[in-house]
Formats: C-alpha cells, sequence, structure tokens
C-alpha cells in the first residue's frame, strides 16, 4: 500500500495535467499539491514502516474524500475500477492505524530495542 500511495503520489507530481482534470479546474490544484506530497511522504512512510500508525492517519481523510466525494459518483461499473481500490486502500490504511506495524517494520525493531 505505502509503495502504491507513494507513486500515486509522484505521478500526481509528474504529470500536473491530469491532476487539473481532476479537480476540475485551477481552484482545487492547491489541494492535489497537498496530496501528492502526502501520498510520497506518506507511502514512503508506510513502505519502510516507519510512524505507521501517523503515516496511516494522514492519508485517511485524503481516500474517504476519493471514495466519497470523487469515486462514489462513478459507480461501481465504471472502467479503471477506481471506487473499489479506493474503498480498499482506505479499509487497509485504517486497519494500519489501529493495529499498527507488522514485525519487520521500523517501528517494531524501536520498540524491541
Amino acid at each position: 500500500i505505502g509503495i502504491a500511495l507513494f507513486i500515486r503520489g509522484l505521478l500526481f507530481i509528474i504529470d500536473p495535467a491530469k491532476v487539473s482534470a481532476l479537480a476540475g479546474s485551477e481552484q482545487y490544484l492547491w489541494m492535489y499539491s497537498y496530496i501528492a506530497i502526502v501520498h510520497l511522504v506518506g507511502g514512503a512512510l508506510l513502505a519502510i514502516g516507519l510512524f505507521t500508525r501517523l503515516a496511516a492517519l494522514i492519508q485517511i481523510p485524503i481516500l474517504f474524500g476519493a471514495v466519497f466525494f470523487v469515486h462514489l459518483k462513478q459507480g461501481l461499473l465504471a472502467s479503471g475500477q477506481s471506487l473499489e481500490l479506493s474503498v480498499m486502500v482506505l479499509f487497509v490504511l485504517i486497519i494500519f492505524f489501529l493495529f499498527g506495524a507488522g514485525e519487520l517494520s521500523f517501528d517494531n525493531k524501536n520498540k524491541a530495542n
């Protein structure tokens, strides 16, 4: 999940035209810049398992917005399956926030010391 979110943030930064199309106007472009940065930083932290709960927590509002304000309008049968993927990522982020990182994470290594 962390790597996927990191890549999504990278794609938002690499292709600003796509971000403008998603935003619908230049008015919300600042929000997508914020989302790109949070996906980059939060995704990297999730991938290595460092500050896992915090990294998941900062991603949850973004995915909540993606599910309920962007992809829900498209419905379940839309091409690209964005709704299903966003719901799954939101669910996994909630699990990470509630239960923390796994045994191989940096978070868990710090507990052992």
